[in-house]
């Protein structure tokens, strides 16, 4: 029973009565977000929010913990009889915390996004994992230091348009420009949210950067990121604190620009960069799972993620980038290499990320 179960009355009294899975299955059928200790939140309303994608409005229960703009949480629901979970960033969270909007792209073979774009609907639940992150306004959006630019690419708006929501309602204390980058208009989000903004908002300034449009209307633009761009639309860059949130590619480029130029940057990819190339990397290792007492065998330059749930291992996971430390689990022995860093490590770690480090020898973990 969870600490929250045990502080209430009630909880303390019927808990050697019931088990909670028994209670969650029950209590279930009355209100769907419901449970004894499970973080849920019931969708309660659902709306397209651009080509691809929509977005879903969540109520969450009591034993969700808080979570701050531009954080991001595990979103966990059952697709095709088993646990999906997925690392997605709020794209508005209430004063209250209770209340939250998830937006999600539907991404070819997407398990969870698909079944969240086409499937989710009005009274679902869905499980919600602690925020994790370094996107936020550091204390807050009334502290800000200077004014701040906001660049997004594709689905990187979305810890963007948090953060924008959160210093709209502090009455933008400073300046904000934001530059959003997508293929299509159709494929924009918030597209006329931000125009609204920005007419009504002298603080707020909005560029749009459409690179497969043919036609662009007012306030669009159609260059990948550069330094050319950067300086026609943001002529003080010296000034700003910069946030930049897309591919990693993108990542990368608004880093190299903004680095030395701007105040500040703080940069997030949702895609991981790729994995370093490794000249051992041949062969098999064998994967000793102590708690199960299985010996596995996998590809040596294979993250051990994928490589585990290949041989049938059903394993926690999340944003699968290094990011959330869902899939971390003990190293009891042996040699991993971590895929983006390149470093190794012999010795035990009570965190081993999975998703992002490869074995160089036989391991023994404890799964």
């Amino acid at each position: 029973m969870s600490a929250r179960s045990q502080d209430n009355p009630l909880g303390r009294l019927i808990a050697p009565l019931v088990k909670p899975s028994v209670f969650d299955f029950w209590a279930g059928h009355i209100n769907s977000a419901w449970s004894w200790e499970r973080p849920l939140a019931r969708v309660v309303a659902r709306r397209i929010e651009a080509q691809g994608t929509v977005t879903l409005d969540l109520k969450a229960n009591r034993h969700c913990g808080a979570i701050q703009p531009g954080q991001h949480v595990n979103i966990s629901a059952e697709v095709n009889g088993r646990r999906v979970t997925r690392s997605y960033s709020p794209t508005h969270v209430s004063r209250s915390g209770k209340r939250l909007s998830i937006t999600v792209k539907q991404v070819e073979g997407g398990k969870l996004s698909n079944h969240l774009g086409h499937h989710a609907r009005v009274g679902d639940a869905l499980e919600i994992g602690p925020a994790f992150g370094e996107m936020g306004l550091k204390n807050g959006p009334a502290a800000q230091d200077g004014p701040l630019l906001f660049l997004a690419a594709g689905s990187g708006i979305t810890p963007l348009i948090c953060l924008t929501r959160a210093l709209d309602q502090a009455g933008f204390p400073q300046s904000l420009t934001l530059v959003y980058w997508a293929r299509t208009r159709a494929e924009l989000c918030f597209m006329a949210e931000l125009r609204a903004l920005a007419a009504r908002q002298p603080r707020f300034q909005v560029h749009f950067v459409l690179t497969q449009e043919t036609q662009r209307l007012s306030g669009e633009h159609a260059e990948r990121l550069n330094a050319e761009l950067l300086t026609t639309l943001v002529p003080d860059l010296a000034q700003r604190r910069v946030h930049a949130c897309g591919p990693a590619g993108f990542v990368d480029t608004a880093r190299r620009l903004s680095l030395g130029q701007a105040r500040a940057f703080l940069g997030e990819a949702f895609t991981p960069p790729p994995a370093l190339a490794t000249s051992d990397a041949t062969g098999t290792v064998q994967i000793k799972l102590a708690l199960s007492g299985r010996t596995l065998e996998v590809p040596a330059g294979e993250a051990l993620l994928p490589a585990l749930e290949a041989q049938g291992l059903r394993l926690p996971s999340g944003c699968r980038m290094g990011i959330c430390n869902t899939c971390s689990c003990p190293k009891q022995s042996g040699t991993t290499q971590n895929l983006h860093t390149g470093d190794r490590e012999d010795v035990p770690t009570s965190a081993l990320r999975l998703c992002v480090s490869r074995a160089c020898t036989d391991l023994t973990l404890d799964l």
